[in-house]
């Protein structure tokens, strides 16, 4: 679970992957929905691994 943790650092690490404009969602390029839409996915992210962490009684 911990290896879930490095998602959003790969993932907005590699910057080639997302550095162009198209496609855009609601007029926004790709480059700014793309690091946006992080935000929310690292917190889920960072929210499993705790609550793993609590059925497995880590703290």
């Amino acid at each position: 679970m911990w290896l879930l943790l490095a998602l959003p650092f790969i993932g907005l690490l590699w910057i080639p992957f997302y550095n162009q404009e198209l496609p855009t969602l609601f007029g926004f390029p790709f480059f700014y929905w793309y690091q946006f839409a992080w935000v929310p996915l690292t917190a889920l992210i960072i929210w499993i691994v705790y609550r793993d962490g609590l059925k497995k009684g880590v703290e």
